[in-house]
């Protein structure tokens, strides 16, 4: 690279939750000072390779050579992305500073102090040349923090309003907010389950990935029944610090609730107003001076969703915005802040995740394979 060029580039590669593919993104920093996003991709996950990654989420016979296995396996994929993204931009490996590898959670109990993010950033290094972190969570968890949400730090770095209280709603596999006040340290939780029941139920009812735009929920009614028993799980009353998924709002959390004689579409929206409502009561609980909500996120694209949200958070006189406003698009967001992640670490800057997590301090976090 230019030694005279005033910014680096850095890539971050995200899989969350839903477990749909690698989103990948090419960062131009300045430091640690965000600038852009000058190219994106995406590469899905082959549907064998899901299931054999969801039925990780269980114990089972010879799973630690099935993960060793798998994490291989993401590490191709990953450097996939990393050379679609690269193409896309028209440069070069040797031109990127470091990436940022979130790699796949199949295990998350921060009760027990442990995350399990499936990758092998070793492989990864070797494949794409270029300077790998990952394990983001690890030391979080370490200093006594839930290892989630990491992000809120980084909207705060990027979002941030000098004048009005932001929070930014991430709609992945689970719902999580950053709480963005003017002059005070972001801090955040996961809300409950967002995509991931709706997407398991649709998969499971209508064998299609996921609910375009929330066509499918729009021909159901809620039950409400239904979903006063799931808001009355204690997940949502419970204080933050707080983090959660596919180990407590699984398939078979939801079975526990049906009959077995509901009309799938009536399911299907009972699940959409339990993501929106849950969202809001926390923001509105955690919050309450909240001027502006931004949602990035799959769940950016469930246009009922997004009707739902507006209209809940309009009795609070709460405006509901994509985070396209503000100059970075909504599926690009989560990739974006582990190529931030990436340059805290080779800059050796302590990121201040522990508002969010709980954690004793700001730590370094990840760990590093040099190119």
């Amino acid at each position: 690279m230019n030694s005279m060029q005033s910014f680096q580039y850095y890539i971050g590669l995200m899989s969350g939750t839903s477990m749909d593919g690698i989103d990948a993104v090419l960062a131009r920093m300045a430091g640690t000072q965000w600038l852009d996003v000058c190219a994106q991709a995406f590469i899905a996950y082959p549907e064998p390779l899901k299931q054999r990654l969801l039925a990780l989420q269980t114990p089972a016979h010879n799973e630690l050579t099935q993960a060793a296995v798998l994490a291989q396996e993401l590490a191709h994929l990953n450097a996939q992305a990393v050379s679609a993204v690269l193409s896309e931009a028209r440069i070069e490996a040797q031109a990127v500073t470091a990436l940022g590898c979130h790699g796949q959670t199949i295990r998350h109990a921060p009760k027990q102090h442990y995350s399990i993010q499936l990758m092998d950033w070793a492989l990864l290094a070797e494949l794409t040349g270029i300077t790998t972190i990952g394990d983001f969570r690890s030391r979080d968890l370490a200093a006594g923090g839930q290892g989630a949400p990491l992000v809120p730090a980084f909207h705060q770095a990027v979002f941030a309003s000098e004048k009005y209280c932001r929070v930014v709603l991430n709609l992945g596999g689970i719902a999580n907010i950053s709480v963005l006040q003017p002059q005070q340290p972001a801090f955040g939780f996961d809300t409950g389950p967002a995509n991931m029941l709706m997407d398991a139920w649709v998969q499971h009812n209508w064998q299609q990935e996921f609910d375009y735009h929330g066509t499918l929920a729009s021909k159901g009614q809620i039950i409400e029944p239904l979903l006063q028993a799931m808001l009355s799980h204690s997940y949502f009353s419970q204080p933050y610090p707080k983090s959660t998924g596919r180990d407590l709002f699984s398939f078979a959390w939801l079975n526990q609730y049906l009959t077995g004689q509901e009309n799938p579409a009536d399911v299907l929206r009972t699940l959409l107003e339990l993501t929106a409502q849950t969202a809001v009561n926390a923001i509105i609980n955690a919050a309450p001076a909240t001027h502006s909500v931004y949602v990035c996120g799959g769940g950016s694209q469930n246009r009922l969703l997004m009707h739902t949200l507006a209209q809940l958070l309009e009795k609070y006189r709460i405006i509901l915005h994509r985070t396209d406003t503000l100059q970075l698009p909504a599926q690009q967001v989560e990739a974006a802040a582990f190529a931030w992640l990436a340059a805290c670490w080779y800059q050796r800057q302590p990121v201040a995740t522990h508002h969010a997590t709980g954690a004793t301090g700001a730590r370094i976090l990840g760990c590093g394979y040099w190119a």
